[in-house]
């Protein structure tokens, strides 16, 4: 590190210049205008400890934008290398964590586990999880997203709250467990769901960080989607799910974002009424109208909507942004995901920015929640280019040219269609 940014970051610790006079210093202005990581952010990511001293397993190529819970994002150019994200690679987004099992990527242990499932429910139980194992067993692949994945890309209008996320808060994983629905039919008689129930209230039995004051952890779901799709999961990848990942016990809803699919499951709650927790609201959600970028919102469960499913989506994994290639013919490639309630039926190339779109192919997921690989060839005389995606599934959605149209406080389900920028020669 050199004396002059040494100095600059140690002033910034200690408060004694302005943000905006460091980053004159250091010729970052720019940077920080274009939605770049700020010389604060930089300092911040100098102070934490490598990946693996903070998640005992994860690789030290990851980004750690937290080392006190665990926030741990994948290098594009390593998350690409992979059609299923080994766990060692795979993400990690923790608002609190549960010690010790959330700091090693080992399998977690069935044994003595329990969740309990309660609420508006003919026969409550206390389940044994070693049980879960004796269940049909169903298996999903899926994206799993933080639903803040892509914040970052919201400051090219107004920079937004929370951690900085590129591309790499998601990973492609295989998850296994019984159906939710399988196991309340499982008892005699069955956990059955009374009319009233509108909302499952899924709760993980994880702490608040040492000295933080805040209420536990939990999430309200659709019924009907909990009810049609969840499975407990017990296995990721072909393995005990570890207990980074939320082991022994994680509810999965496939197609909803990662915040939604609850770690360390203790709990399942059947309710009338979404929960008030501050998880629920006034964090995770977005407006239900645009917003103008910068303004504030005071959010109610009628003008908002939770993080729940995920928004159709692309990312161009090849050539990586700021690439030096050929010029001539280029190979654009890159994934493509939707929540999987729609297919998708498009893939779509510009190096014009939108005035025209050419067809990528893309091959077929594994299954209806994965993601499309896609490439396509475009031709690139010497100069500076940029190379958009977008995708469009069956239903018509596709991803907005400027997604700063979906801005919010937060920077939640940033879906804006990709670009790298390339010199060709």
């Amino acid at each position: 590190m050199s004396d002059a940014l040494r100095t600059a970051l140690d002033q910034v610790r200690t408060r004694e210049v302005e943000r905006r006079d460091v980053l004159r210093m250091l010729g970052l202005g720019a940077a920080a205008s274009a939605g770049l990581p700020t010389l604060t952010q930089y300092a911040y990511a100098q102070d934490t400890a490598p990946a693996s001293s903070v998640i005992a397993g994860k690789s030290d190529d990851l980004i750690v934008h937290n080392d006190r819970t665990g926030v741990l994002e994948t290098p594009l150019e390593m998350l690409r290398e992979h059609r299923i994200t080994p766990k060692d690679l795979l993400y990690i987004r923790n608002n609190q964590i549960r010690e010790p099992e959330g700091r090693s990527t080992d399998g977690a242990s069935l044994t003595g586990w329990t969740i309990e499932l309660m609420g508006s429910v003919a026969f409550p139980r206390i389940v044994d999880a070693a049980t879960l194992a004796d269940l049909p067993q169903e298996e999903v692949t899926m994206v799993l997203q933080c639903s803040g994945n892509g914040r970052s890309f919201f400051a090219r209008s107004v920079r937004t709250r929370g951690t900085q996320w590129a591309h790499g808060g998601m990973g492609q994983v295989t998850f296994r467990g019984p159906k939710l629905s399988a196991l309340l039919e499982s008892f005699d008689p069955p956990v059955a769901p009374r009319d009233v129930a509108n909302f499952v209230t899924a709760e993980g039995a994880d702490q608040p960080p040492e000295g933080a004051s805040r209420p536990d952890f939990e999430h309200s779901l659709p019924i009907g989607d909990v009810m049609d799709g969840a499975i407990l999961a017990i296995e990721m990848n072909g393995e005990p799910l570890s207990g980074a990942h939320g082991g022994p016990v994680r509810l999965v809803v496939p197609g909803y974002y990662g915040t939604m699919n609850v770690k360390w499951l203790s709990r399942l709650r059947f309710e009338a009424a979404e929960s008030n927790n501050v998880n629920q609201i006034p964090r995770y959600r977005i407006p239900n109208d645009p917003i103008e970028p910068g303004t504030p919102i005071d959010y109610t469960h009628e003008n908002s909507t939770p993080n729940w499913r995920q928004r159709i989506k692309s990312t161009i994994f090849s050539p990586l942004n700021e690439a030096a290639v050929s010029a001539g013919s280029v190979e654009v490639t890159g994934v493509a995901w939707n929540d999987g309630v729609a297919p998708l039926t498009s893939v779509q190339i510009s190096t014009d920015n939108g005035a025209t779109w050419h067809a990528a192919e893309f091959d077929a997921p594994t299954g209806a929640y994965g993601w499309h690989e896609f490439r396509a060839t475009v031709e690139l005389p010497a100069g500076e280019h940029r190379i958009w995606s977008r995708a469009i599934d069956a239903r018509g959605q596709a991803q907005p040219i400027d997604g700063s149209i979906l801005w919010n406080p937060s920077g939640y389900e940033w879906n804006g269609a990709d670009y790298v920028d390339v010199v060709a020669s």
